[in-house]
């Protein structure tokens, strides 16, 4: 009975221990405030952000199928004020392209899936299967 409850604690500790080894640092810091960080910006490069962004031909055709011709998407941008054309270049640069790699969920997956597959062999059980005859 021992040796059996030990095996389990040495699973749990071989697990935890690799799942502690894993998760990535993080390191504080002191973050400028938001109002701080709004005063130093340049609207003629954050206009020229805008339109590399628009000239991309996705976007494009998106605006299109919106309803919206260049000429109107030229007025809406000198509509906007310095702190909206700031944000909307804030929000350009964080954009993903391609989106988020799929890699990530599928290492998390086959991780829970050795892990698994560990502890049922560790803890002694079997899967059989069996043919109906």
């Amino acid at each position: 009975m021992k040796r059996s409850w030990m095996k389990y604690v040495a699973s749990y500790l071989v697990v935890a221990m690799f799942i502690i080894g894993i998760t990535p640092r993080v390191y504080a810091g002191f973050s400028p405030s938001e109002a701080i960080s709004m005063l130093s910006f340049d609207r003629s490069s954050d206009l020229e952000k805008i339109r590399k962004a628009l000239e991309m031909k996705m976007v494009g055709e998106r605006l299109k199928e919106l309803g919206f011709t260049p000429g109107e998407v030229e007025k809406r941008l000198s509509q906007l004020s310095d702190h909206q054309i700031h944000q909307l270049a804030l929000n350009i640069d964080q954009l993903q392209v391609g989106g988020s790699s799929g890699w990530a969920v599928l290492i998390v997956i086959l991780l829970i899936a050795i892990v698994v597959g560990v502890v049922i062999y560790v803890s002694g059980h079997r899967v059989v299967i069996e043919k109906e005859k």
